[in-house]
């Protein structure tokens, strides 16, 4: 029988009746002292990864060997929610099991203490205090926890730009009809010119006393890499705290929170990590952690920040456990590896496609990372006053129903745009695929069959 309680420092109740709930103490501890607990069944390993010569070549070899993903689909979405690692479902799957054979002594004497441990390793990939970090079940939750929760009041100003995430603009418009607040949207025009234009305009609207600034680092219907150093120094020196909507940022971004010495930030892991669906984090500020809190209040709550968010019920605690499994790949793989491989595959598809359709940009290619918008063929769009979801829906419906191509239409500014993701499953002869089916309808709507 393994018994993760029975580690140093673990076996201490703290809250609840827990056996093991001395979180804040454990979360705390230096790593010298530190003894993480043993684990129920063994992971799989990759150290042959570790090596470029033996791990298996990005693309279509890595994506049968390492997703679930359907061969005939040309599957460049991963932005939207992901697409797990095999290992991560399978390991998920096996933590499921395992706490099934006795409930009680999983629930009582080592779940925490397995979250301890993964919140303590995830804390030193992005680069932060684990006493900063919580762990959240997706961003929009994070989201919640910070403005729900921040003393807003009437009169107050939150600020974001016009490429906030949509539900987060609907959760600032909730909360400041609530709060009696007022909110401050900025326009960022089309196509964007270079990164001074973004800073430029924070610099010229951003007015000194504002509640709270939101921005996406990278915004989701344009994914361009916002210059979130300089926007959080405009920001800072006002004395305006920021949020970041990170949910783009995990693995594909070498995130360093305190470097980028945000106040508050949140990202998924299920997106760019390729974790089990379910799991993110939140990052808070240690000077700053009274000013938020859970959305489900239980045990832990008043016991310290990681204490408030790590147990909110009995739930499915699986995915964030199986968030080893990922990090061991990540690491054996080679992050920088992965990022490389990631970023030049979008810069060729992104230049394969504006010279295919002769069209253009969103943004200059250094902007993006792991995504891209391309314009469209203008036949799509001539003609028409307005351009809006439903023609992008046309689009995209068409080719997935007709081409099983899997890849998000964008209508921005009188323009539809094809946001392109690229990950170590995809190679550039998904991205010909999407070229000549785009040809395709482009021709139809030519002969006004489309």
């Amino acid at each position: 029988m393994t018994d993760a309680s029975k580690g140093a420092g673990h076996g201490k109740r703290d809250f609840g009746s827990f056996y093991s709930s001395n979180v804040e103490e454990l979360i705390n501890m230096p790593e010298d002292e530190y003894v993480p607990p043993e684990f129920p069944f063994t992971f799989p390993s990759y150290d042959e990864y570790k090596s470029s010569k033996t791990a298996p070549p990005f693309g279509r070899k890595m994506r049968r060997k390492h997703y679930f993903l359907e061969e005939d689909c040309t599957f460049l979405n991963h932005g939207a929610f992901g697409a797990s690692l095999k290992e991560a479902v399978l390991v998920a799957q096996q933590w499921q099991a395992y706490i099934e054979k006795q409930p009680l002594r999983f629930f009582d004497r080592e779940v925490l203490i397995h979250l301890i441990y993964i919140t303590r390793r995830m804390a030193k990939f992005v680069g932060c205090h684990p006493g900063e970090l919580a762990l959240v079940p997706n961003v929009t939750s994070a989201m919640n926890a910070v403005i729900k929760n921040l003393d807003i009041k009437q009169g107050d100003n939150i600020y974001y730009l016009n490429v906030t995430y949509g539900s987060v603009k609907t959760l600032i418009k909730h909360t400041a009809k609530e709060k009696g607040a007022t909110i401050q949207e900025e326009t960022i025009e089309f196509p964007i010119q270079s990164k001074q234009q973004i800073i430029n305009l924070v610099k010229n609207t951003l007015r000194k006393g504002t509640k709270l600034a939101v921005f996406d680092h990278i915004p989701s219907n344009t994914p361009f890499i916002q210059p979130l150093q300089e926007l959080i120094h405009i920001c800072h020196e006002r004395g305006v705290p920021v949020l970041v909507d990170g949910a783009h940022g995990l693995g594909i971004l070498p995130l360093n929170l305190h470097e980028l010495d945000v106040d508050y930030y949140t990202t998924n892991c299920h997106k760019w990590f390729s974790s089990f669906k379910g799991c993110a984090l939140l990052y808070v500020k240690k000077s700053l952690q009274s000013t938020v809190g859970p959305l489900i209040i239980s045990h832990g709550f008043g016991h310290g920040f990681n204490s408030d968010f790590m147990w909110s019920g009995l739930r499915d605690y699986s995915p964030f456990l199986s968030l080893h499994t990922v990090l061991d790949f990540w690491q054996s793989v080679g992050v920088q590896r992965i990022r490389d491989y990631v970023y030049k595959l979008r810069e060729q598809a992104a230049e394969y496609l504006v010279r295919r359709w002769n069209t253009g940009l969103i943004a200059p290619k250094d902007m993006f990372g792991s995504m891209a918008a391309v314009r469209l063929p203008s036949i799509f769009v001539d003609g028409k006053q307005t351009v809006s979801y439903s023609d992008a829906e046309v689009i995209q419906n068409n080719l997935y129903q007709r081409f099983n191509i899997e890849v998000p239409i964008k209508a921005v500014q009188g323009q539809l745009y094809v946001r392109i993701s690229c990950h170590i499953h995809n190679e550039l002869k998904d991205y010909e695929n999407l070229a000549e089916a785009i040809l395709v309808l482009a021709a139809e709507r030519v002969q006004g069959v489309l």
